[in-house]
């Protein structure tokens, strides 16, 4: 008997974050490769989950959320951006982010679509367009600076374009969008049908005093819009897979046909625990705690062999150069580091369509400062 199962994308059966965590695992290495922290979540936070249990928040929550977290929700959106959003119409919450996405391009997109994808680009994005039986354009973004290249971006427009998907603050170069860019794309997507989907997961984690700018806060834009975001990163507990989407009512009507069918509801506790701690008072922001982190990390590198790039002005991450250092190609190349030297991370060029390789490699300082400080010890004996 054989079976044959239909090839819905193009991208490797195994990203490569599981191969590179798997590595880590192998070799006992320090993981600075996969985006999560190594420290502990907020003990109010691990309190109030541990309430929702034993007062019966333990059965399934309705199919767009708890009404208590999706106010929550509007609340702060309120309080930290002036922004008005229905929880009743425009809030959904999902089994994480990465869900998300694909919800909202399954809402979207049919056969002979295309989408827009600005490089690199995180790795779920094009596998998910494909999935949905619709064309990724890939765009690079500008080299060195990673900002949006929008000369190539307006040439990418065909009559079949549906939409372009956003990352900000961006995994993986730590860049951050300006009020100008998104300026730049109304004026490039006005009199068109195109959507967008705006990726902003690392909303809270901006640094330097730079402030975030949302989809949302642009109200031309806004109505073309489906915005992504996750808990797991403001509240350092990615394995409880939460996020939200927010997006105009039809759109989330359209979201929300799909979602009913693929997941239904989520985590109940982890929503009630969440809904209690969003806007409390005295709790430190999560964006100071994760600059604290990245400035000690970066203090750390500059003993080591390797070239920072710019600093993150957002996200979990860094980039660093090993070009000065070696030719090697850069998926080896980490995977030697790995073997080698015990610290994983992650290949650029794991980002790009076209596997496109500048030498440079992607840390995660979301980390105890002792992992941190652990794994620039290793990488200090890397050889010039």
């Amino acid at each position: 008997m054989f079976f044959h199962f239909p090839v819905k994308h193009q991208a490797a059966d195994t990203t490569i974050f599981s191969v590179m965590s798997a590595l880590a695992q192998k070799h006992n290495a320090i993981n600075l490769s996969q985006g999560f922290p190594d420290f502990q979540i907020d003990s109010d936070l691990s309190a109030l989950l541990h309430e929702a249990s034993v007062n019966g928040f333990n059965q399934y929550a309705p199919m767009p959320g708890l009404p208590v977290l999706r106010e929550a929700i509007a609340k702060d959106f309120k309080a930290r951006y002036n922004l008005d959003v229905n929880p009743e119409t425009e809030i959904t919450i999902t089994p994480g982010a990465t869900y998300a996405i694909y919800t909202a391009f399954s809402a979207l997109l049919s056969a002979a679509d295309e989408v827009i994808v600005l490089e690199p680009a995180y790795d779920s994005y094009i596998p998910n367009i494909q999935m949905n039986g619709a064309k990724a354009v890939p765009v690079k973004l500008t080299p060195a600076t990673f900002a949006p290249d929008w000369p190539l971006i307006k040439d990418a427009i065909t009559a079949k374009t549906k939409a372009i998907i956003v990352n900000t603050p961006h995994n993986p170069t730590g860049t951050i969008w300006s009020k100008a860019d998104w300026e730049q794309l109304a004026d490039l997507l006005r009199d068109t049908d195109i959507y967008v989907l705006s990726d902003e997961v690392y909303e809270q984690l901006v640094y330097d005093g730079k402030e975030h700018h949302s989809v949302l806060q642009h109200a031309e834009l806004r109505e073309r819009s489906f915005v992504l975001y996750s808990f797991g990163k403001a509240f350092h507990n990615t394995g409880w897979k939460i996020g939200y989407c927010i997006a105009p009512p039809d759109f989330t009507r359209a979201f929300r046909r799909l979602h009913q069918f693929l997941s239904f509801s989520v985590n109940t506790p982890a929503q009630y625990a969440l809904a209690h701690l969003i806007g409390k008072e005295n709790r430190e922001p999560a964006n100071t705690l994760l600059q604290n982190k990245r400035d000690y990390f970066n203090g750390l590198m500059a003993e080591t062999p390797f070239k920072l790039l710019q600093p993150s002005l957002g996200s979990y991450f860094q980039l660093a150069s090993y070009a000065h250092l070696s030719d090697m190609p850069d998926t080896d190349y980490a995977k030697m580091l790995t073997e080698k030297y015990g610290v994983a991370t992650i290949p650029i060029s794991a980002f790009y369509s076209d596997k496109s390789d500048a030498k440079i490699l992607r840390f995660c300082f979301a980390k105890k400062e002792e992992t941190l400080k652990a794994a620039v010890e290793r990488l200090k004996n890397v050889e010039l």
